[in-house]
């Protein structure tokens, strides 16, 4: 990308929850917008957002908004990026699309800056945000593949966040009804009729079951992963669960490496590791939970223990915002690659660690 003062940038989705955050994040990060396109569907077009203090006008998905653009956010679902992301590079610009429509496609990048940013350069004109899920996981384990790493076992707890604001706002109605109300409640599951209670409860579903009796969300994070790190053979092991919490995912992770690890060693690698916040002092009661991440791009690593079964095993909790460094953040991450900035560098507001702590 030709390197300039400023960029046209435009946010298709602008007016769902992770668009708003892309363009928090661009005022947050300082990002050079020259001139800030927001698009939506036509339902959206006429509203406004505020970016810098001034209101911006919505205007509805087109190919002639993209004309002019240099770098194109996406947010608005696959089927949206499958129509508009070959528009949007044909009139110049460079897609970087947080859906799911061309991750795992050969010639798409699929990109982390703390893991992979050389790949962001190899792009056709679409790169590729991962999965909030895979995202996180990555940063933690990015750090520990020169330790000998031969399989992953992780289990997420998901916020309903993932899901869109139609699911928080259903969470926020049940917790209203209270834990003694027994109606089936309105809070959805993936490709079914069925609904099940949220709140004060724990869902082991999140997207569609797909083959072996996993979910789409699981094999994302088998696939993406493997794509991410460089490592197609990894095995790994997960399971993914919904849990009442607004913002914020977290993971148990179980790593098995090559030969015997002590948790020191990861520490020691994490404490240096970009945009990880090691947060593990157990005799202080000290660890990472959701709310600890919201609001920040960080991804938070704790609980960092010996397996008990094998010395070749280490135990940790991964946690981070999924809709800022699962999301939003990193994306705008991968664009401030793309013009040469520095994407671990502090937002202009200053670190915001533990945030609602």
């Amino acid at each position: 990308m030709q390197q300039k003062q400023s960029y046209c940038v435009a946010v298709l989705g602008a007016t769902g929850a992770v668009g708003r955050r892309m363009i928090d994040t661009l005022e947050r990060k300082d990002f050079p917008v020259g001139e800030l396109r927001l698009l939506a569907s036509p339902r959206s077009a006429g509203s406004t957002l505020t970016f810098r203090g001034q209101p911006v006008r919505v205007e509805a998905a087109s190919e002639e908004g993209f004309r002019g653009v240099d770098i194109a956010l996406f947010s608005a679902g696959a089927s949206a990026s499958r129509d508009f992301a070959p528009l949007a590079v044909q009139q110049g610009a460079v897609v970087i699309d947080n859906s799911s429509a061309f991750r795992l496609e050969a010639d798409v990048p699929l990109v982390v800056p703390e893991v992979n940013p050389e790949d962001a350069f190899r792009h056709k004109g679409i790169i590729a945000n991962p999965n909030c899920s895979t995202i996180q996981l990555v940063v933690a384990v990015k750090p520990l593949l020169d330790l000998g790493l031969e399989r992953l076992t992780v289990t997420t707890y998901q916020a309903v966040s993932g899901m869109g604001q139609k699911a928080i706002d259903a969470l926020m109605e049940e917790v209203a009804l209270g834990p003694n109300e027994t109606k089936k409640t309105l809070f959805p599951v993936h490709g079914q009729e069925t609904t099940y209670p949220m709140a004060f409860n724990v869902l082991p579903q999140c997207d569609v079951f797909v083959e072996d009796g996993y979910t789409r969300e699981e094999m994302k994070l088998v696939n993406e992963s493997r794509k991410i790190l460089g490592l197609p053979g990894l095995r790994v092991s997960p399971t993914a669960v919904r849990v009442p919490v607004l913002y914020g995912h977290a993971e148990a992770v179980e790593l098995q490496f090559s030969r015997p690890v002590t948790p020191e060693e990861v520490r020691q690698r994490l404490a240096h590791a970009k945009g990880v916040v090691l947060v593990d002092d157990p005799a202080g009661n000290v660890f990472p939970h959701p709310r600890m991440a919201a609001g920040t791009g960080e991804t938070y690593v704790g609980r960092i223990r010996r397996g008990l079964a094998d010395d070749r095993s280490i135990l940790m909790f991964v946690v981070a915002d999924n809709l800022l460094k699962g999301a939003a953040w990193n994306a705008v991450q991968i664009a401030e690659l793309l013009v040469g900035l520095d994407p671990n560098r502090q937002p202009k507001d200053g670190h915001v660690e533990a945030l609602l702590a």
